[in-house]
């Protein structure tokens, strides 16, 4: 799982300039994604620095041969989720390949220069197509303060540290990054209100979660062990989780969230591979002393040696106001992924426990990942302790809950001394008014 090699090189370079020292897509990452052109429709493609290099070109060349021919046939398509069955060999194998022909030392760059196309030219779509989505609740320190909000004297209900909590999202609202939000209608009751009423939620949030791609899956009936979960897990990406808190507080007893989830999520269009995080994986921190130890079935020692990720997490506001006098987004939350209570791979380990199946392709998102201080809260709704304390902007402006015209940014970076650095590309979304 967590195999070092050539690809993680950080003395290695590309011939394509703008991949050397790119915060997000040096070419150690090479990331999969789909993406289209005036000339095109959608295609698979590799991120390389501020380029994406046409796969379909590639593979139609005789620069591959056997089994990375077809992984990169495979990969492009309209869709991944043909690439994404394919499993960690053809992943691994294609990676290797393409990390040949795009370092400096290549001989086929004239080659493949026509196959590059710059990002800002292309438009960027959703990987692959999303059959089903499962958001957790795996960030404890998200979990202990949105339940102190309404339970003070005992904030986690007796389950958390027992089973990964989950709930089934809606995928046909999964939308890639740049895509505009509109905010939901629904009902809500106020706390002195007789009856609920219908209108635009005043309590929008966002959620900074990571989700996790799919890759094969496993038959209807066929737990995935926990020991090869990892074999099922094809790549990451941002998810904000658009959350409408007032309605989310009127709807979600007795049987949890609906409206206010499912009129969008938000995701970074890339696919990170589990190769290219290699360097970012850690141990999952030890449980505080009294807690109970997962059950047999959600228990391996080489999971917890290596089934956590260290990455930094980041959430940015850019404001009407922030933008009518030219200041960059603020950065309200700076946050990191060892701060989950379960690993990725308790999660599909529990999630298949019953005998569900996984598809290519499905999603997962890991829910809120916020640490203990309030600079490091991945929601608003915990930033402003339930729009109690607001969040005062370089502008003048304060935020309480997202107004129309913000826009939310989520971003991620691995940093580990002797590596490379890699990101995953923003997420972003802009508040459009409801209809």
């Amino acid at each position: 799982m967590n195999k070092i090699d050539e690809t993680h090189d950080p003395a290695r370079q590309s011939w394509v300039v703008s991949a050397n020292g790119h915060s997000d897509f040096p070419l150690q990452n090479l990331p999969f994604g789909i993406f289209s052109t005036e000339q095109f429709g959608p295609r698979g493609g590799v991120a390389i620095g501020d380029h994406v290099l046409d796969l379909s070109g590639v593979a139609a060349s005789s620069l591959l041969t056997g089994d990375v021919k077809a992984a990169a046939e495979a990969a492009s398509g309209p869709v991944l989720n043909d690439f994404l069955a394919l499993g960690a060999h053809a992943r691994r194998a294609l990676r290797g390949r393409l990390f040949e022909l795009l370092a400096s030392d290549s001989a086929h760059q004239e080659a493949l220069k026509p196959l590059l196309y710059r990002q800002f030219d292309v438009e960027l779509h959703l990987p692959a197509r999303i059959g089903d989505y499962t958001d957790f609740y795996v960030g404890i320190h998200h979990a202990m303060n949105v339940g102190r909000l309404f339970r003070p004297d005992n904030p986690l209900l007796p389950n958390y540290k027992y089973v990964p909590i989950g709930y089934h999202g809606r995928s046909s609202s999964i939308l890639p990054s740049g895509t505009n939000v509109r905010r939901p209608l629904g009902q809500s009751k106020g706390p002195e209100a007789e009856a609920p009423a219908f209108g635009p939620s005043q309590k929008l949030d966002y959620e900074l979660e990571l989700g996790v791609w799919i890759g094969p899956g496993n038959d209807l009936g066929k737990p995935i062990a926990i020991d090869r979960a990892a074999d099922h897990i094809a790549g990451f990406c941002l998810l904000n989780d658009w959350s409408a808190r007032d309605l989310q507080a009127w709807e979600y007893q007795p049987l949890g969230p609906f409206l206010a989830k499912n009129f969008a999520s938000t995701i970074s269009p890339w696919i990170i591979t589990p190769e290219a995080l290699a360097p970012f994986r850690a141990t999952q921190p030890v449980r505080p002393t009294g807690d109970p130890a997962p059950l047999p079935h959600l228990w391996s020692d080489k999971d917890q040696a290596e089934g956590s990720f260290d990455l930094e997490l980041e959430v940015l506001l850019h404001t009407p106001g922030l933008k009518q006098r030219d200041m960059p987004a603020h950065r309200i939350a700076l946050s990191n992924t060892r701060y989950m209570y379960w690993t990725v791979a308790q999660m599909v380990a529990h999630h298949t426990s019953n005998g569900c199946n996984f598809q290519p392709g499905d999603l997962l998102g890991t829910g809120t990942i916020s640490g203990p201080g309030r600079e490091e809260c991945g929601s608003i709704l915990e930033a402003t302790s339930g729009g109690r304390v607001p969040i005062l902007l370089p502008s003048g402006e304060e935020r309480r809950f997202l107004e129309d015209g913000d826009e939310v940014i989520l971003r991620v970076r691995g940093h580990r001394e002797g590596y490379t650095t890699i990101g995953f590309g923003e997420c972003r979304s802009t508040v459009l008014p409801a209809m």
